[in-house]
């Protein structure tokens, strides 16, 4: 099975160093996402309208998946990173510097790999060899896609640049998920 995930189009929110939040992506985001030229048996969106509006530019009628959403951030979802530093430095710190940290009330990037990577083995589980499928998703849950899927720590997350409409290819043999490279 070949998974190509995608990275939603552009937001407000990603330009603003938002925290989580639900806004929709830029008109030229979805203009960009309308020129590409993808295709699958089976498409699957996170449930974020940016990404869900970015299958639909892409031309794809995705299902919307649940497990796909942006990690959670908790009290501290739909506030600005610089706010955030300006107003708790220490704790935010402490957030960016050990990622097995969570947000008051939200996920740790260890809980986000562990809920995609489930998702990984139902997608898997679901589709035949040889199938192919699209998950057009948040930026952040590419990223802990990747990071699962190369068996990296979450300490690598900052080491991981997932730019919005980005694509990355997996394969999946005998159980075992793939970075496929072209």
């Amino acid at each position: 099975m070949l998974l190509t995930v995608v990275a939603h189009a552009l937001t407000p929110a990603l330009r603003g160093l938002v925290l989580g939040g639900d806004s929709d992506p830029d008109a030229s985001g979805l203009e960009s996402a309308r020129e590409l030229k993808l295709s699958a048996d089976a498409v699957y969106a996170g449930p974020e309208r940016a990404a869900v509006r970015t299958a639909s530019a892409l031309g794809l009628d995705p299902v919307v998946e649940p497990a796909l959403r942006d990690r959670e951030y908790g009290e501290w979802a739909g506030r600005e990173l610089e706010d955030l530093l300006a107003a708790e430095p220490s704790q935010v710190a402490a957030w960016l510097d050990r990622p097995h940290t969570a947000t008051p009330g939200g996920e740790t990037e260890n809980d986000l790999i562990a809920r995609v990577a489930d998702w990984l083995g139902d997608v898997a589980e679901r589709h035949k060899d040889g199938e192919s499928v699209i998950a057009v998703v948040h930026p952040a849950v590419a990223r802990a896609i990747v990071l699962y899927v190369v068996d990296a720590p979450a300490e690598s997350l900052r080491h991981v640049d997932v730019r919005p409409l980005a694509m990355v290819n997996l394969s999946l043999h005998v159980g075992s998920w793939s970075l496929a490279l072209d």
